[in-house]
């Protein structure tokens, strides 16, 4: 072919105009993605905004005692935010005590151990969990687990570990079923998909050669798991955790059927308390008056900021986790 032929010149430029093309889309997805997250920047900061605006008359009343204060009483405009704060952190720690070491179990067992018949179902199974409403687990716990916790566990809670200096204090009161330990259970049931779903699908990332190496060299199952699979995945891992206790930490309708929506701060886990969210689902349609409201709308922005710390924590964790593991020799 005739190198100076007259199409070349024509290519050259379609060539050159396609580049061109591509470029542009290049910026207008450069700029498409930016707009997108400064969107959610925004409407997180316009969420807080919003709350801090709408909360200034209680914060101004009670000042930081709101935060330390047990007394709720609307008909005297008295409130405190102590007795929601403790009992939405008890229940979720309660609940992730119990979630992480099963969840860990279950991922363990449908990524390393699971025979091929049984990991598609299992696996599906927990997903179809995970998706289940949360006012079905608190239906469920309230006319199912709650009669038969207070009949068999609860008792044996308090013959057993009642009479324990220090701890018993735990578990002191009458076995009525509702509480901060039935909340925590039935919290850990509803987060333990989530959780259990996430570490699957990241222990799945796992490079085979590299357990089949640590295999290779004596190592058992656990050791793979430990030293092989969790650093590989930690980031992942974390990420699931958070997204359990942030689903805890907010959780409304089945924390509102179980906890026993009781202003009064006890130490004992077996006796009825609130969470900042069941405060807001039982109480903000019937709050009167601008301070009442307010208070409640407070409650909302220090679930908020809960929230905010607990991400930042665990962010801090994995950057000082990933230095340390820089300096190893």
């Amino acid at each position: 072919m005739n190198p100076h032929s007259p199409t070349e010149p024509h290519a050259l430029v379609q060539r050159t105009s396609r580049q061109r093309l591509h470029q542009y889309g290049d910026v207008l997805f450069e700029y498409l993605t930016r707009g997108f997250a400064v969107l959610v920047l925004g409407t997180l900061l316009a969420i807080m905004v919003s709350l801090l605006v709408t909360s200034l008359p209680s914060i101004r009343a009670f000042g930081f005692g709101f935060l330390l204060s047990d007394e709720w009483d609307p008909v005297r405009d008295q409130f405190g935010a102590l007795v929601p704060i403790y009992g939405t952190l008890v229940s979720s720690l309660i609940a992730m005590l119990i979630a992480l070491p099963i969840s860990f179990g279950i991922a363990i067992f449908l990524t390393e151990m699971s025979p091929a018949w049984l990991k598609r179902p299992l696996g599906t199974a927990i997903e179809l969990l995970a998706a289940i409403p949360s006012i079905i687990y608190g239906m469920w716990g309230l006319f199912v687990f709650t009669p038969v916790f207070s009949r068999t566990v609860e008792p044996l809670l308090i013959a057993v570990l009642g009479p324990i200096p220090g701890v018993g204090a735990l578990f002191q009161g009458p076995p009525m079923g509702i509480g901060m330990l039935t909340a925590g259970i039935i919290l850990a049931i509803m987060v333990i998909p989530f959780i259990s779903s996430v570490m699957r699908d990241v222990f799945e990332l796992v490079p085979a050669v590299l357990k089949e190496s640590a295999y290779g060299l004596g190592a058992t199952t656990w050791e793979v798991v430990w030293k092989v699979v969790l650093p590989y995945t930690r980031t992942g891992v974390v990420g699931g955790v958070m997204l359990g206790l942030g689903r805890a930490l907010g959780e409304t309708m089945a924390v509102t059927f179980v906890i026993g929506n009781a202003q009064r701060l006890s130490p004992s886990l077996l006796a009825p308390g609130n969470s900042i969210a069941s405060s807001l689902a039982n109480e903000f349609a019937e709050a009167v008056g601008d301070l009442y409201t307010s208070s409640l709308i407070e409650l909302g922005l220090i679930l908020f900021l809960i929230t905010t710390v607990v991400l930042a924590i665990a962010k801090l964790m994995l950057l000082r986790m990933g230095r340390l593991e820089g300096t190893r020799s």
